[in-house]
């Protein structure tokens, strides 16, 4: 993920900056005491962070939902309380854990009324335009390498079915916020977007009629569109929010695994060749 600015939950930043997920923190610490909890956390407790709960993990380690400014994470601690896991465990058979842990075990943010604002805000539509299988949105910055290799990969998607709103926001550099404008400004923006992406090198200058926004009003709505993406306790790009077919809200910082867009995209795992 890029542009990640500077976080409240400082002390895990420094250690696994990966391991962060965006969560609002609710509740009442339900483990031991803070005398009992192993040396790491004892450590964690005294630079202000919270322990929400414990769970057990896989392999007999011990879960750890940490809080601090607004912001939670899971840590794992081994059976002995000597050494503490932090990163992404993944199980014999290749699974990633944290998701998982994190929807069973962490608070759950409300991004209903985020997600009603996310349906109004200004984007560029590709994919399948009517009656698509799936929708997602994507967050995207234009010089963002990330966002570019997420556009690749969902190319197959959109030709299953799958509609794509991506989102512009402004976050990497001074050239991304002319890059963005001239997309939103186009009288194709679809096209215009689509041959960003197929001429896309990074570190590009601007292209000729990239300059300054010559329209205020695109210029605020991507820096709405920026706004909006930190609602979702996203701190970088690309980000990806979509409903599963039971209406539930999740968001996805950050690229995704190839293996993980079918869940996203709630379709049949496509060929990708490139």
């Amino acid at each position: 993920m890029l542009n990640s600015p500077s976080h409240p939950f400082s002390f895990l930043k420094r250690i696994a900056p990966t391991a962060l997920i965006g969560l609002a923190f609710f509740g009442a610490n339900n483990a031991a005491s803070a005398a009992d909890y192993p040396k790491q956390i004892q450590a964690a407790v005294a630079r202000g962070i919270k322990v929400v709960k414990t769970f057990p993990a896989v392999s007999s380690l011990t879960g750890w939902v940490l809080s601090q400014g607004g912001q939670s994470s899971i840590v794992y601690t081994t059976p002995d309380g000597k050494t503490m896991l932090v990163g992404e465990v993944i199980d014999e058979n290749g699974k990633p854990l944290n998701a998982q842990y994190a929807s069973q075990f962490a608070p759950q943010p409300d991004y209903a009324a985020s997600f009603q604002e996310l349906e109004r805000a200004d984007n560029v539509v590709e994919g399948s335009l009517k009656n698509p299988k799936s929708v997602l949105y994507v967050f995207f910055d234009a010089n963002c390498p990330f966002c570019h290799f997420t556009w690749k990969a969902l190319q197959p998607y959109e030709k299953a079915g799958l509609q794509v709103r991506w989102i512009p926001v402004a976050v990497l550099g001074e050239t991304s916020l002319p890059k963005a404008a001239a997309i939103m400004a186009a009288k194709d923006k679809t096209s215009a977007f689509r041959a960003m992406q197929e001429q896309y090198r990074l570190g590009a200058p601007l292209a000729q009629g990239q300059g300054a926004p010559s329209k205020p009003e695109v210029a605020e709505k991507i820096r709405k569109n920026g706004e909006l993406m930190e609602k979702f306790s996203i701190d970088g790009t690309p980000g990806i929010v979509w409903k599963d077919s039971g209406g539930k809200v999740h968001v996805k910082g950050g690229m995704p695994r190839l293996s993980e867009i079918p869940r996203i995209t709630g379709l049949p795992e496509q060929k990708i060749d490139d």
